[in-house]
């Protein structure tokens, strides 16, 4: 039989994905395309109003251009979503536990030809242990480490949709990552719901796997794929002071720069508290690039809120905001607050954007005429260990590093000469 795996979301949905797809691959079905395939599974996603309608409208496209395959739902929409997708013809509906059986669900499918609903209590469960040992296309290796998330920040229905932090064992994660540095990747990149809380409740963290990982001599750069400010501790610190493999990169969820807005939120620092340690950040890493997530219109926020934000977010001098439109999800303490416009948010994004890129472009800029080391991804073009993706003036072999002097900065896009 043959397969297509379809993913929506983030970092932690396509390593799922792709470990789905190894699961495949394993019992000897071919991968082809969607609209082919003998199964089809969709890995949804639930983060904002516009995904779940992404979601829903992929779960529909797929069985109307291949009504017969075997189709297959699961992730974050349909943990959210399960009363309202099963008028959809979908065949295997599970949320985000479970993901790891797929193919076994798929093959008694074949046989009893009875439809599968499964769900589970996901604030009381364990890690689902996965372990990949490629990323076709990719010079890159995600390991997902963590899952979960205990904040509830008052917008967020992830913790919902996600359940309690739970971690993958030391050992099992320092094995999954050697083995994909044996198999030719050189930088490893950590990812999970809340990855900075890896390790709770257990006598190791992320620094502690960091430190292990880093013994490996093949493993030239860890990148951490997103971290909260209050998980940048001393010892974590430390530990960037010491260890060149950590990249100077991080990305650091700020979502509103005004503090009266941040308490709605519901998030665990002030705006003076995260300063102090983006600016400790940058006393051990004086060009380390900070990118970040922003939310704008989120209920009561004023306009006085909007414009300390907009201060605040060029004090900080990020380098990258992601930024989005507050979407409300049903069931969070952020429904019962009073609403900000459509409008007004639209107006405030796109302020927003244009700030983004003044910063972003003004950040580059600061490399002109210095030497880094880009590893290559697709032969004209890579990334270096601080995110900045350079566009080389000849083609280079994949997965390899070399070192260029930056010669030109064209608005987002930088150029460089391979030295």
């Amino acid at each position: 039989m043959n397969f297509n795996v379809q993913t929506l979301g983030c970092k932690v949905n396509a390593y799922e994905s792709e470990y789905i797809k190894e699961l495949f691959l394993k019992r000897g079905y071919r991968e082809t395309d969607v609209d082919k395939a003998e199964v089809v599974v969709v890995n949804t996603c639930t983060v904002t109003n516009q995904a779940d309608a992404k979601s829903r409208k992929l779960i529909r496209q797929v069985k109307r251009n291949n009504q017969k395959c075997i189709l297959v739902v699961c992730g974050c929409a349909a943990e959210n979503h399960k009363e309202n997708l099963i008028d959809l013809d979908i065949d295997i509906l599970i949320g985000n536990k479970d993901k790891s059986k797929i193919v076994l669900l798929v093959e008694d499918y074949e046989k009893s030809n009875e439809k599968v609903v499964k769900f589970y209590d996901l604030r009381n469960t364990d890690f689902e242990d996965m372990q990949i040992n490629d990323f076709e296309g990719r010079t890159r290796g995600f390991v997902k480490i963590q899952d979960g998330c205990n904040n509830f920040c008052s917008y967020c229905i992830i913790p919902f949709m996600r359940g309690n932090i739970r971690s993958k064992e030391l050992d099992t994660a320092i094995m999954e990552i050697n083995c994909l540095v044996k198999n030719g990747y050189k930088e490893i990149v950590l990812t999970g719901i809340h990855t900075g809380s890896y390790g709770d409740s257990k006598n190791y963290d992320l620094t502690d796997l960091i430190h292990e990982i880093s013994k490996n001599e093949n493993l030239k750069r860890i990148r951490i794929s997103s971290i909260e400010i209050t998980e940048l501790n001393a010892k974590f610190m430390e530990e960037l002071k010491n260890n060149k493999k950590i990249v100077s990169h991080f990305h650091v969820p700020l979502q509103s720069g005004a503090d009266h807005v941040l308490k709605l939120m519901n998030r665990k620092y002030n705006i003076l508290e995260y300063k102090k340690k983006i600016e400790e950040l940058r006393s051990i890493r004086e060009d380390i690039n900070i990118t970040t997530d922003l939310i704008v219109g989120f209920p009561e926020e004023t306009d006085e809120d909007f414009v300390e934000t907009l201060k605040n977010i060029k004090d900080i001098g990020f380098s990258k905001i992601h930024t989005f439109p507050f979407s409300l999800r049903s069931g969070t303490k952020a429904e019962t607050l009073k609403q900000v416009s459509d409008t007004k948010k639209r107006e405030r994004v796109l302020e927003v954007l244009k700030l983004s890129d003044e910063l972003e472009s003004l950040y580059y800029k600061k490399f002109l005429g210095k030497e880094v080391e880009v590893l290559v991804e697709d032969s004209k073009s890579g990334f270096t260990g601080n995110y900045i993706k350079v566009h080389l003036d000849k083609e280079m072999n994949t997965n390899t590093f070399v070192n260029v002097m930056i010669t030109s900065v064209d608005g987002l896009c930088v150029n460089g000469k391979v030295l």
